[in-house]
């Protein structure tokens, strides 16, 4: 590892140059023909810029040094998340680095964290997450899929839904039903599964742009060790809530709106409209929801930062985000003119793709427990609404 990428250097830097070695390192070493994707990359595709930053130390910058984090402060973190964006990298099939690790540092035991965390680092486990069924997305506490007790082990049977890369991942973190006659908040219990278990089906989806990002994932009596158990059994829920709290910082993080107003620029340049008073007032709009969000992100990344509680006002990032994400690429599609029904790049500059980045911002408001549900969150646990 080179002086600059040293924790201690990195810490002792100015947030200038920090940016600097962040944004040099990133064009020496990212790879070119992966900018800009049209659509969420697969392990064997984004494999070697995942590799590229454990190598680094670079995988996880939000994670403690002690665990092979970065240890980075929030305002580190967005800087880092803006020059990856600026440069048009990928995102990596990061469940493992995002959600897992982090709930692992907090709940795992010590031997958990020993095995686990660093084959995430390493690039040894790509996992995904069974969370969604048929009958239980945005209430989630409605989870039908069960394990009973074995002896060791877990007998798990049931069905996940919508779970992203999962044609992907070896392993799977589970919320699953541990005890039938508890109300439905509790009686649930969290596993940590290998995808190569006997009796587990993945069977892919493919959706609107025709890709195949989502799975739909069987367990027919699956033996899970019952070491595998994060947390207390039946005491679920309130890891599970710290996870989702954990993904809405993720799904909140501004990089999917700074990439579309990125993006945004460059077509109206494109179709002539950059200097258009009009379309300039529009943009500057949205410009500052944007740097809002950046401050209300950071704000929140800094909460976990210090091993802090989420709370459920955490919610408000998932909403503001995605929603600006969605009117940033309805301005693209207004302004796209007959490129506007395209799902592939537009000739001449492969970093637009107005169609394909309208549809990838549809479910955005959906994943991740719906917009609804986070303002009923905000409504009854934030402002004490009846």
């Amino acid at each position: 590892m080179s002086t600059d990428a040293d924790p201690d250097a990195l810490a002792t830097m100015d947030d200038e140059t920090f940016r600097r070695t962040v944004r040099h390192w990133i064009e020496a070493n990212y790879p070119p023909e992966l900018r800009n994707p049209p659509k969420r990359l697969h392990w064997h595709e984004n494999r070697i810029w995942y590799m590229r930053l454990a190598a680094r130390g670079w995988l996880a910058p939000g994670w403690p040094r002690e665990h092979g984090g970065m240890g980075l402060a929030a305002a580190r973190q967005l800087i880092m998340i803006e020059e990856l964006e600026r440069h048009g990298c990928a995102r990596t099939n990061d469940h493992g680095i995002v959600l897992v690790g982090p709930l692992l540092i907090r709940y795992g035991t010590p031997e958990q964290k020993a095995f686990f965390l660093p084959r995430i680092l390493s690039g040894e486990h790509i996992w995904c997450q069974g969370y969604s069924e048929p009958d239980a997305g945005s209430d989630l506490a409605a989870l039908r899929t069960q394990a009973l007790a074995d002896g060791a082990d877990w007998m798990v049977s049931g069905q996940k839904t919508w779970t992203t890369l999962a044609n992907d991942a070896n392993w799977i973190f589970l919320l699953v039903r541990t005890d039938r006659t508890a109300k439905k908040q509790e009686g649930i219990s969290f596993l940590l599964v290998a995808m190569d278990s006997p009796g587990i089906t993945v069977r892919p989806i493919v959706n609107l742009d025709l890709h195949d990002e989502f799975c739909e994932v069987f367990f027919d009596n699956v033996r899970v060790p019952r070491a595998n158990t994060v947390g207390e059994v039946n005491r679920g829920w309130s890891m599970a809530k710290a996870l989702l709290g954990f993904e809405r910082i993720f799904l909140g993080s501004p990089k999917q709106s700074a990439y579309a107003l990125g993006r945004l620029r460059l077509l109206a340049e494109r179709m002539g409209l950059w200097d258009d008073p009009l379309f300039r007032d529009r943009y500057t709009a949205l410009r500052l929801e944007l740097e809002d969000l950046k401050c209300l992100h950071a704000r929140f990344v800094e909460i976990v930062r210090r091993g802090a509680t989420l709370g459920p006002d955490v919610s408000m990032l998932k909403v503001i985000q995605t929603e600006l994400f969605q009117k940033i690429t309805d301005t693209m599609l207004e302004i796209a003119g007959e490129n506007a029904g395209l799902l592939e790049p537009m000739e001449g500059n492969r970093e637009l793709a107005p169609g394909a980045l309208f549809i990838q911002a549809r479910p955005s408001t959906i994943y991740g427990g719906s917009n609804e549900i986070q303002r009923n969150i905000i409504a009854k646990a934030v402002l004490d609404l009846p």
